[in-house]
C-alpha cells in the first residue's frame, strides 16, 4: 500500500470510528427504547388471580356473566384477607352494590368462546368506597419510610437496570403498590435514570453520593430486587434466582427460584417474581430488619464559634487600647567599649524587653543599635537624658552623644557639719 493512500484509509477509518462513537454515546441518551411509567395504585385495593368459566347465549354474554362473577369472588377474597377468615365466611354483596365499588377489570388472559368465557381477571376496588364495606381503614395501617426501588435483571452475562425495557422492570411498574406495607419509590427510566440508578452504582460504598441520590428521588432509603434468568436456549424451559437487598450495603433480605417451562410465559414469571419479592420485603419489615442506616443520615454541622460574655467584652472594650512598638536606629558617638556598654545599659531600661539589638561600633566611631521601644519617640530621648545621654533625632534615626561632666547634674553634697559649743 501506498504511503499517501495509507494515510488517506487511517484517516477516513478514524473519523468513521468517531462519528460511530458519538452516534452510539446519543443514541444511549436517547429515550425511545427505554422508560416505563409506574402504574399509581393510591386509590386502588387490587385482587388478582381470579379464575372464571362462564357460559351464555354468546361470547359477549358468557364474558360479562365471567367479569361479574369475577367482582363477586374478588370482594369475598379481599374481605377475607382484611379480616384474615376463610374464604367461606366471607360475606357476598349484590351486584348493583359491587358495580359502584369496582374500579376496573384486569384481563391477564382470556378465552372467548360461541357460548363460553374462560379467564384469568383480576379486580380493582376504589379504595374509600371499598373500605366503607369492608370495615376497615381505607388504607395500610403501618407502612414503612419511602425506599427507593432498584430493580437489576441478569440475563446472557449482561446486567440491566432501567438501560433498557425489560420485563423485569415491566413488571416492578405494573405491580399494585397500595396494597403493600413498604412505600416504593419507582423509577422509570426516563431522562438521567440510567445514568444515576444502573447495576454499577448499586456496589458503590459512598455515602455521600447515596445521600445526593435519596434525596433527589424523595427517599430515606433503599432496596435492590434483583433477578438472575438462565435459559436453556432462547425461548426454551428457564430458571429465574431472586435475590432482595437492602440498604447501601447490600444486605440481604431473602432470596427463592422460580422454574418457568414455557418460555412465552416470561412475564407471567416476572410478575410472580414481583409479589413474592415484595413479600419477602413485607416480612423483612415486620421484623424491624429494615432499619436505616445511620451513615445515610446528613453530618451534624459544625458547632457555632465561642462568643464571649457580655460583661467581659464590655470589660474589653473599656481597656485602654495598648500603644504600638516601633523601632528606631540609635546612633551614637562612643569613646570606647565601656561607654559603649553604659549606652546599651541606658536603652535597655528604655527599650521593650529584648528590645535591643546587637551592636555595630568600632572604637572611636558611631555606634549603630536598633531598638524597640513603646510609645513616643519623646519617651526615649527623655530616658536618655535622664542618664547623661544628649539625642536629636536624625532623620528617621535619633543621634546619641554622651553629655560633657560639666552639664552633667550635680550629685548630692554633704551636710555642713555642726557647730562646736560655745567655750571650748
Amino acid at each position: 500500500m501506498r504511503p499517501g493512500f495509507r494515510s488517506l484509509f487511517l484517516a477516513t477509518t478514524a473519523l468513521l470510528g468517531f462519528v460511530l462513537l458519538g452516534g452510539g454515546s446519543s443514541a444511549q441518551l436517547e429515550s425511545g427504547d427505554r422508560g416505563i411509567m409506574p402504574l399509581d395504585s393510591s386509590n386502588t385495593l387490587e385482587v388478582d388471580g381470579i379464575t372464571v368459566d362462564t357460559g351464555g347465549k354468546s361470547g359477549e354474554e358468557a364474558r360479562l356473566a365471567g367479569w361479574r362473577e369475577a367482582q363477586r369472588l374478588g370482594f369475598r377474597a379481599l374481605y377475607a384477607k382484611a379480616h384474615g377468615v376463610p374464604l367461606s365466611e366471607a360475606p357476598t354483596l349484590p351486584d348493583s352494590d359491587l358495580d359502584g365499588i369496582v374500579s376496573s377489570i384486569m384481563v391477564q388472559r382470556e378465552q372467548i368462546g360461541p357460548n363460553r368465557y374462560i379467564a384469568t381477571l383480576g379486580v380493582l376496588f376504589d379504595r374509600a368506597r371499598a373500605a366503607q364495606l369492608l370495615g376497615v381503614p381505607g388504607g395500610p395501617a403501618v407502612r414503612s419510610q419511602p425506599m427507593l426501588l432498584i430493580p437489576i435483571m441478569t440475563t446472557g452475562g449482561v446486567m440491566t437496570t432501567v438501560e433498557l425495557r425489560n420485563s423485569w422492570q415491566r413488571a416492578w411498574a405494573t405491580f399494585r403498590t397500595a396494597q403493600s406495607p413498604i412505600d416504593y419509590v419507582r423509577i422509570s427510566g426516563f431522562g438521567s435514570d440510567p445514568l444515576l440508578i444502573n447495576a454499577a452504582q448499586t456496589a458503590r460504598p459512598g455515602r455521600g453520593w447515596w445521600r445526593n441520590l435519596l434525596d433527589l428521588y424523595g427517599a430515606t432509603d433503599l432496596l435492590v430486587a434483583q433477578v438472575d434468568l438462565h435459559r436453556a436456549y432462547p425461548g426454551g424451559p428457564a430458571v429465574a434466582t431472586f435475590l432482595g437487598r437492602h440498604g447501601p450495603d447490600g444486605q440481604v433480605v431473602g432470596s427463592f427460584r422460580i422454574e418457568m417451562r414455557d418460555g412465552q410465559q416470561l412475564q407471567s414469571l416476572m410478575d410472580e417474581g414481583v409479589r413474592r419479592m415484595d413479600g419477602l420485603f413485607a416480612q423483612a419489615f415486620a421484623a424491624g430488619r429494615l432499619d436505616r442506616d445511620s451513615s445515610l443520615n446528613q453530618p451534624p454541622p459544625p458547632p457555632p464559634p465561642p462568643t464571649e460574655a457580655p460583661e467581659a467584652k464590655t470589660q474589653q472594650q473599656a481597656a485602654p487600647s495598648e500603644a504600638p512598638i516601633r523601632t528606631v536606629l540609635i546612633q551614637a558617638n562612643i569613646a570606647d567599649a565601656s561607654q559603649l556598654g553604659e549606652l546599651e545599659s541606658a536603652l535597655r531600661s528604655i527599650a521593650v524587653p529584648g528590645g535591643v539589638g546587637a551592636s555595630s561600633t568600632q572604637p572611636g566611631k558611631i555606634a549603630l543599635i536598633n531598638i524597640r521601644y513603646q510609645g513616643d519617640l519623646a519617651v526615649v530621648k527623655a530616658g536618655l537624658n535622664a542618664r547623661g545621654w544628649n539625642s536629636v533625632e536624625n532623620g528617621s534615626a535619633l543621634h546619641v552623644w554622651r553629655m560633657p561632666v560639666a552639664n552633667a547634674r550635680p550629685g548630692p553634697q554633704p551636710a555642713p557639719p555642726a557647730p562646736s559649743p560655745a567655750g571650748e
